[in-house]
């Protein structure tokens, strides 16, 4: 007799309840902390710890804004918010069209996430330090 594989449904969202969205864990490719300056300043602290969910496993019910800048490594990114509250949920890269980057605060339940490595090593401040016991990169890897 086969045994299916169990399937864990991930959710979270906005601040207010607009914005959900949802994805199997077991598509999450990785998770890690951006030290960035641009990552500093959307979320109002020293890093952005993000969860990379592939595109295609991930789905959003809601309607959410973008902002989108040049970053420091010259992709283009967009950062993800709920119009009514302003919650920071979602970013991506147009240059990484399959990947979205889940901000792990705005999971129901982030207690799974485990970081594999911290990313803008360069940037990161004395008060916020990148984990010395995991990989970091200077830069993006």
């Amino acid at each position: 007799m086969l045994v299916g594989k169990v399937v864990i449904k991930t959710a979270g969202g906005c601040l207010c309840g607009s914005i959900r969205y949802s994805f199997d864990r077991d598509s999450v490719i990785s998770a890690g902390h951006c030290h960035c300056v641009d990552c500093q300043r959307a979320t109002g602290s020293g890093k952005a710890t993000i969860v990379f969910v592939p595109t295609a496993n991930l789905e959003v019910l809601g309607e959410y804004r973008t902002y989108s800048v040049v970053g420091s490594d010259g992709s283009h990114v967009s950062r993800g918010f709920c119009p009514t509250c302003g919650s920071p949920f979602i970013s991506y890269v147009a240059e990484q069209p399959d990947v979205r980057f889940i901000k792990a605060g705005s999971l129901d339940d982030p207690s799974w996430v485990r970081t594999e490595a911290s990313y803008w090593q360069v940037s990161a401040h004395a008060w916020d330090p990148v984990n010395p016991d995991i990989p970091s990169f200077e830069k993006n890897p």
